[in-house]
């Protein structure tokens, strides 16, 4: 196992790495909107968390050679289900043509007040 760190994204609020390759595969923790910078939670609005998020994650797929082309799973929690339009808006820019699996789950809270948090599952190319 090697632990992932990229100075491009957030460093982990918890006892916990970015994310972690094993055996040609890589698992990245849950993102949230945090500015790699400040170390809060970017604005208000779902979709600048959203975009934050997303920014996040491409730079923790790119320290291990990845990008959104490379996700097979996507697990997105959300806070409230009717930012889900605005969610598939903003993923399937990210993602482009690609279309791994994915879960979108309300939650009733998420770590700092964000309103989104996703976590991937990539292989290595």
């Amino acid at each position: 196992m090697k632990r992932v760190h990229t100075d491009q994204a957030p460093e982990a609020i918890g006892p916990y790495s970015q994310a972690i390759e094993i055996d040609g595969w890589l698992f990245t923790s849950g993102q949230v909107g945090i500015d790699p910078e400040t170390g809060e939670l970017v604005g208000d609005s779902f979709e600048v968390q959203a975009e934050r998020v997303l920014a996040n994650l491409r730079q923790v797929l790119s320290e291990s050679g990845c990008g959104f082309g490379d996700v097979v799973k996507a697990t997105v929690y959300v806070t409230d289900m009717a930012d889900f339009p605005k969610l598939n808006e903003l993923y399937g820019a990210a993602m482009g043509s690609h279309r791994p699996a994915r879960s979108t789950v309300e939650v009733a809270g998420l770590p700092k007040g964000a309103r989104i948090e996703i976590d991937l599952v990539a292989r290595i190319p």
